[in-house]
């Protein structure tokens, strides 16, 4: 007797749970050579809203933990992922049309960059932060702070790329609501699953899939969200347009760029989404 296949259902990453879209929309999405693979949830303007009140009710707890505990949540991501790296690497193949060689390259670029991202997540505060010098009886000191929550437009690579966006977000604090890559959303979801068993809270991280153009311009607008990184958005009409938007309450914008995913990241992306709070404080007393 031949058993049926137990098709997976592909939704969002919201809150530590895995709603469908609330519109019930979805869209197919092609392995490499155009043939169907599966069907991925059609985020809306109302799952947006929703991830971005997830992320903020998140924000408080996460950035109020010590920078030595993120950097070991970060850790047990790559932990897991390292488990699961089989799986990563068979969904790699099929959505990109890479060999094994390929995708194991890939797949060991994404551990080692959360590795990477949680060995600094206690030590750029002491790098970035200063004791400055003044005329007077006082001390003054500049630490860094989290930003808050940071909405990211996922670039296309579907692991070492998201992996590349997500991780130094999270290491310094704070939350984020990401747009995945539109052709290569499953392994997305995917990734989902193993922060929810990587000991990650919660709305940390919330990840939706569909159209980029039209979700990225509720959160670029979404007087909730603090920053806005576009790595993923390839199209400059679209890019300004998001800069335009996010102008209305002051957020943080990191433009679009060319990068190297394969390359040893600097640490701009863990200044990218920190603000400096400089504390004066009187001698002698």
């Amino acid at each position: 007797m031949t058993r049926a296949e137990v098709r997976k259902t592909y939704k969002l990453y919201v809150g530590g749970a895995f709603p469908r879209s609330e519109s019930g929309r979805s869209y197919a999405v092609t392995d490499a050579k155009g043939r169907f693979w599966a069907n991925a949830s059609h985020a809306s303007r109302k799952d947006a809203r929703d991830a971005v009140v997830a992320a903020r009710a998140a924000f408080a707890g996460w950035s109020g933990r010590t920078a030595y505990n993120r950097g070991q949540v970060v850790y047990r991501i790559a932990e897991v992922l390292e488990g699961r790296r089989d799986q990563f690497e068979a969904e790699l193949r099929t959505a990109e049309g890479i060999n094994a060689s390929r995708a194991r390259t890939y797949v060991d670029a994404s551990i080692d960059r959360l590795v990477w991202y949680a060995g600094w997540s206690d030590k750029i505060a002491q790098v970035v932060g200063s004791a400055n010098p003044v005329a007077g009886p006082y001390l003054n000191h500049s630490a860094p702070e989290p930003t808050g929550v940071v909405a990211v437009v996922a670039p296309a690579g579907p692991l070492l790329g998201l992996v590349s966006v997500v991780a130094p977000v999270i290491a310094t604090g704070n939350t984020c609501v990401v747009v995945a890559s539109e052709p290569h959303p499953l392994t997305a979801i995917t990734l989902g699953e193993v922060m929810a068993t990587s000991d990650v809270p919660g709305g940390v991280v919330n990840l939706l899939t569909g159209p980029q153009a039209e979700i990225a311009p509720w959160l670029a607008s979404h007087m909730d969200v603090n920053a806005i990184d576009l790595t993923g958005v390839t199209d400059p009409d679209l890019a300004r347009e998001l800069e335009v938007a996010a102008a209305d309450n002051l957020k943080r914008v990191r433009r679009p760029r060319e990068e190297d995913l394969l390359a040893t990241p600097g640490l701009d992306r863990l200044t990218d989404f920190l603000e400096t709070k400089t504390v004066w404080h009187p001698m002698g007393l």
